[in-house]
């Protein structure tokens, strides 16, 4: 066949080279670290995790912790050593059971714990775990995670803990993996000078006050089940003001702690947290927390979506630190950081990960709560200018999902490839109102629940009631971009997916001299008459594909 020419159109930032690419084959080594840290291996297999009473003391002079971890576990298998996690520099002191100190060894920041107590099955116990260090001071947070000692304009401590990606145990020693979290909640009680507060997850429920030590310490008690990572201190000259705000699931209580310095500033810009609670309760469902209630609390790094203690550090200002993300103007119409993390209380907190290899159930679905939100507030052409203008950010380096059993994420493309694999099945179902019960099906079917991806796959295809199997593995576990290629050929038009696994099995809209047309194209060749020719072929910029047009 002789071409006349040829015409590439597109919606999406490639190369060449991704163009011709191939699946993603990871050359990654992985130690027995890894390993020990991102699997349930037999010392974790045979517990339950119920509860935790995590009890520190935080000195911000010599910036040393200090406490115990009071954790109640239920006997589901014969076994007689357990494994916990507690990261260097960190020192876990002593194990106690019973009032029995027990043996502990150690791989790394793997804990092995032989028990002395006959552990039948069924059977609740408790078991201590003390420990003290100086924590390891997070250079970049929120990203690299640990302590940040800061002050304020006062000079007074101000300090927070950050730690999803490195992990909760490098503060205190817990089950640190996903896929378990403590059924019954967790209590925190955090020992702070008596001129500073701590506020931690959940609610407040006592502070005592040790006056000859010149100490507070603040009890919050969470009732739901929580991440481990999602567990967190912050502690300075706080001043609290908050509103009750009529949710679906009745009065909410929405609790805001800035510092002192920080009042008046946060009165104006945490407005967006009372939209943010309207638009996900419409697209989402209801906030999964109602009997811990929501906080925003100001923290000295961006923020993070510690559950029920939303944290901070966004600059009182839209966007994303001033700027858009997507380069449309739509991300200057919001609080990113009020957004996007208080996103996470339905994606992470709600629904969490059983394997960081899944992260994209977090960042995929809470990256494209950003235009959903603008979608409730600003209609459906600003929601879908913003989740196309992120494109830019996609780098398709490696697959979203990672590999799994390892304590490893696949690409950051998570959060914005994501959120465009969203929006195109968005398209696919052609049914908003389906699609919104999808959204808020998967937080009543996954409620306060740890899934895989394909938990989340198979019930998003069952209630669409399409196979979209191929479409998730085309962008979740593949790095090229569909392209859909098509040949005229006087009243004939070709087309099929190219740069595709094989069984793609995608439909796509397009536009025939302007006219909505649907396709349903595989990677083999399909054929269709155009009596009367056609001069335009344009695909809808709201699919995450490319288009190659050939004239014959």
């Amino acid at each position: 066949m002789k071409l006349k020419n040829w015409i590439i159109t597109t919606c999406i930032y490639f190369s060449i080279v991704q163009l011709q690419a191939q699946s993603f084959q990871s050359t990654s080594q992985f130690s027995k670290q890894d390993s020990l840290r991102g699997s349930i291996g037999p010392a974790r297999a045979w517990w339950d995790l119920l509860h935790y009473h995590l009890s520190v003391k935080v000195d911000p002079e010599s910036q040393m912790i200090s406490g115990k971890n009071t954790m109640k576990y239920k006997v589901i298998a014969d076994q007689d050593m357990l494994q916990v996690d507690l990261q260097a520099p960190m020192s876990l002191e002593k194990v106690m059971q019973d009032g029995q100190e027990l043996q502990v060894s150690n791989e790394g920041s793997a804990y092995f714990v032989q028990l002395a107590k006959n552990q039948e099955i069924g059977k609740i116990h408790e078991i201590e775990f003390h420990f003290s260090g100086k924590p390891v001071v997070a250079v970049r947070p929120p990203w690299d995670g640990g302590f940040t000692w800061t002050k304020d304009s006062n000079g007074l401590p101000f300090i927070a803990n950050s730690n999803q990606g490195i992990g909760s145990s490098i503060w205190w020693p817990n089950r640190d993996h996903p896929a378990d979290e403590p059924d019954l909640g967790v209590l925190i009680s955090v020992e702070v000078p008596e001129n500073l507060m701590d506020v931690s997850n959940g609610r407040l429920i006592k502070t005592d006050h040790n006056k000859a030590a010149k100490t507070k310490t603040y009890h919050w008690e969470v009732k739901n089940p929580i991440n481990n990572y999602g567990i967190n201190v912050n502690i300075g000259d706080y001043v609290h003001f908050g509103e009750q705000y009529q949710g679906e699931k009745g009065m909410l209580d929405m609790d805001y702690y800035v510092l002192r310095e920080n009042l008046e500033k946060a009165k104006v810009q945490f407005k967006d947290a009372s939209r943010m609670m309207e638009a996900f309760e419409h697209w989402f469902g209801p906030y999964p927390f109602y009997e811990d209630g929501f906080k925003l609390v100001e923290a000295p790094y961006l923020g993070m979506e510690h559950q029920s203690s939303v944290t901070y550090g966004n600059g009182f200002a839209n966007g994303y630190r001033g700027t858009d993300l997507s380069d449309t103007g739509w991300g200057l119409k919001f609080d990113f950081i009020i957004i996007h993390e208080s996103g996470h209380e339905w994606f992470a907190n709600n629904i969490t990960n059983k394997d960081v290899a899944d992260m994209w159930v977090h960042e995929g679905f809470t990256a494209y709560s950003e235009n959903l939100f603008l979608d409730y507030f600003y209609g459906t052409e600003a929601s879908n200018a913003y989740v196309i203008g992120t494109r830019k950010r996609i780098n398709n380096d490696k697959p979203i999902i990672g590999p799994y059993g390892v304590n490893k994420n696949g690409s950051s493309d998570m959060y914005y490839k994501g959120a465009n694999l969203l929006h195109t099945i968005r398209q696919i179902i052609h049914d908003d109102e389906k699609w919104r019960m999808i959204l808020r099906g998967l937080n009543t079917e996954f409620y306060h629940q740890t899934v895989t991806s394909a938990q989340i796959e198979n019930y998003i295809s069952q209630q669409a009631g399409i196979d979209l199997s191929p479409v998730f593995d085309q962008y979740l576990r593949d790095i090229r971009i569909p392209i859909l290629s098509v040949v005229k050929d006087g009243k004939t038009m070709r087309y099929r997916w190219e740069n595709a696994i094989l069984s793609l099995d995608m439909p796509v809209r397009v536009y025939l001299d302007e006219k909505e047309v649907w396709l349903n194209p595989t990677t083999k060749w399909q054929e269709m008459e155009i009596q009367n020719g056609i001069n335009s072929i344009e695909v809808d910029q709201n699919f995450y594909v490319g288009m190659m047009i050939v004239k014959k």
